[in-house]
């Protein structure tokens, strides 16, 4: 996968593309991260890339020009999904990153300052959210998206996989225990020591709805039959 993101602060993500997972995920060549100052395409002697809003207000607004030369300048951008990131963009979830870890070349547009021009929600397929509050710009968004986006791409995780993670089948994950067995009077439960696999399992999916109906009830919606009923079971013994 290529993800172009078109930023006015590459240094922002020194750290994030050279450490951890996403290190290791370029390192290994399963993605492929290109950062684009797009304050280099301003025609502007100062460099300038956003200007006062017409018609007043508070604050400066993004301007138009830089991006769509920045977007022009990229090999490939007609073929590429392009998002812009800002909160009033559908809000990122677990499914949707699944749904873009399927696509080849992504284009990533980061903001700041008051907003956008209005045109440049023109030049995108998509605008996506990482959730419903305030941040300085959209690089720590742009992360969170490749991060979460990252994790579901074959051999990024190496031998694990993504699927015990909360959210990946709609609910949040279950308690999770190592050694020691017991540490200032807390117990590992006695069903992960049994080595009883199919025990094993009826208790995660146990764990993991009850969490779920105890933290994020909204998601309860997204259960099969079989965790209906257990479910049930739960409420019941409340």
């Amino acid at each position: 996968m290529r993800i172009d993101i078109l930023t006015l602060f590459p240094k922002m993500y020194n750290g994030f593309l050279s450490e951890s997972i996403i290190g290791k995920a370029i390192s290994d060549e399963l993605i492929q991260v290109n950062l684009i100052d797009f304050r280099e395409y301003s025609t502007n002697k100062h460099k300038k890339v956003d200007d006062y809003p017409y018609g007043g207000g508070q604050g400066m607004v993004l301007c138009v020009e830089p991006v769509y030369m920045a977007l022009k300048d990229i090999d490939g951008c007609d073929e590429a999904l392009k998002i812009l990131l800002t909160p009033q963009g559908e809000k990122h979830s677990q499914t949707k990153a699944i749904e873009l870890s399927t696509i080849e070349h992504i284009i990533m547009i980061c903001g700041h300052y008051e907003g956008f021009d209005e045109r440049i929600r023109e030049l995108v397929d998509i605008e996506i959210s990482i959730g419903d509050y305030v941040i300085t710009g959209g690089e720590l968004a742009s992360m969170v998206l490749i991060d979460s986006i990252a994790r579901n791409i074959r051999g990024v995780l190496g031998n694990a996989e993504s699927v015990d993670d909360s959210f990946s089948d709609g609910i949040l994950e279950g308690p999770q225990y190592t050694r020691p067995e017991e540490f200032i009077g807390m117990r590992v439960p006695d069903v992960l020591l049994s080595g009883h696999h199919k025990n094993i399992m009826e208790y995660r999916e146990r764990e993991a709805i009850k969490r779920t109906l105890e933290r994020r009830p909204d998601l309860l919606n997204n259960l099969d039959k079989r965790q209906l009923k257990i479910l049930a079971g739960l409420m019941k013994d409340n």
